[in-house]
């Protein structure tokens, strides 16, 4: 039997969903059919042509308007008022709970009623949602009103902010499984769920085309070094440029690009302002695939300063590259990375065990450098091929149909 799976995802595609479209690839590539749906687009941040052309393959329900969203209510609450007012009671609950307004709860309904409808319409037999915030809601409401099965992943760390706010037990109870893209975010949500639900936690990883055989050489010459991410708190940016200027007074020579953009880069411009290190960072701005790509083989090292994070597929990217990262001890990171081996931990919101790690990567040779990214390589493409992720995948999305 051919699985037609519907994809829910809030905001559909972004920049930042790539891995998304390429676990979507995938599947297909196995013989599952994808549908996607998606509430809402962006396309004007959209430049990357594959980006552009997954757009194109999306369904964006709000797209059909108010009308087409109250029909669909319309005929699910003539075609079993049992089920509407079981959907209508979770969204008062969930309201009263503090997930959202009763009224935003409503507009999630009337969303999973538009979704049950057009599952139906296309003949699909499980939904799977991104994130474990309103597409989740979206597909459990759709479950309520149409019966149709669904499971959802969990990245983090914004799930894991709000647990309860989000009803993440609650959202287990009705999934048929829930995916965590590491063993950590498994662990946070087993403290949530009813242990009749523990056995719906799968970890499965975010993966990467691992055919692609090509890395470029280390560059020659001073250390450089790459942050690639939203200019966002979590990320840890304002600490990394001042952990930055804290390593460039021992060794000015070092060099840090910075790919991306968001809430913090006036704050991150006043900063190489006033610490007069112009010459020595490099704003990029964002890029699309190929961009990364050149800025991680221009570079020696990722660094990723965060926080607080899922398991940032940046880092996978950057290991598919050869190049060794500079990270911190939290979630899923250290199943990743190992200290000496695929580069260097350092504790979270620490600047000066941050600028002294940029100092030791500096002091090693080439070699050392060059033997830890090949490391890097090897260990991502055991752990993150996209291929064998897929395949977990598809095992999951069958039984939870059979």
């Amino acid at each position: 039997m051919t699985l037609r799976i519907g994809y829910v995802v809030n905001t559909y595609p972004r920049p930042s969903h790539s891995f998304i479209r390429r676990e979507i690839a995938a599947l297909e590539s196995l013989g599952a059919q994808i549908h996607r749906f998606a509430m809402r687009g962006d396309p004007q941040a959209l430049t990357d042509p594959e980006d552009l052309a997954e757009h194109a393959r999306t369904e964006r329900i709000l797209e059909s308007g108010g009308g087409g969203l109250l029909q669909s209510v319309a005929r699910q609450a003539g075609a079993s008022p049992s089920q509407m007012s079981a959907a209508v009671g979770l969204a008062r609950r969930r309201a009263t709970a503090g997930e959202s307004s009763f009224a935003r709860q409503l507009i999630y309904l009337a969303e999973g009623a538009r979704i049950a409808a057009r599952a139906r319409e296309l003949g699909l037999t499980h939904l799977h949602a991104h994130f474990g915030t309103n597409s989740t809601r979206v597909a459990s409401y759709a479950r309520l009103l149409g019966g149709l099965r669904f499971s959802f992943t969990i990245h983090g760390p914004e799930e894991f902010d709000r647990p309860e706010a989000l009803d993440l037990a609650g959202k287990l109870a009705l999934s048929e499984f829930c995916v965590t893209v590491s063993s950590f975010g498994r662990a946070q949500l087993s403290r949530w769920a009813a242990p009749e639900d523990l056995h719906k936690i799968q970890v499965v990883h975010c993966g990467l085309d691992c055919t692609l055989q090509d890395t470029a050489p280390l560059p020659s010459g001073p250390l450089r070094l790459v942050a690639i991410g939203r200019f966002a708190e979590q990320k840890g940016f304002g600490l990394l440029i001042r952990a930055f200027v804290l390593a460039q007074r021992q060794n000015p020579a070092i060099r840090l690009a910075l790919v991306g953009d968001g809430e913090l880069r006036p704050q991150i411009e006043a900063i190489i302002a006033t610490e007069g290190i112009g010459d020595a960072v490099e704003l990029l701005g964002w890029q699309d695939q190929a961009g990364v790509r050149a800025a991680l083989d221009n570079a020696h090292a990722l660094v990723t300063p965060s926080f607080a994070e899922g398991l940032p597929v940046v880092i996978m990217e950057a290991m598919l590259r050869a190049r060794p990262v500079l990270s911190t001890y939290i979630a899923g990171i250290p199943e990743l990375i190992r200290p000496g081996q695929e580069g260097w931990l350092v504790p979270a919101g620490d600047a000066e065990a941050l600028a002294g790690a940029m100092l030791d990567i500096a002091a090693c040779d080439h070699a050392t450098l060059t033997q830890m990214g090949q490391s890097a390589l090897q260990r991502v493409r055991q752990r993150h091929d996209i291929a064998d992720s897929a395949g977990a995948l598809l095992a999951l999305f069958t039984h939870a149909t059979g």
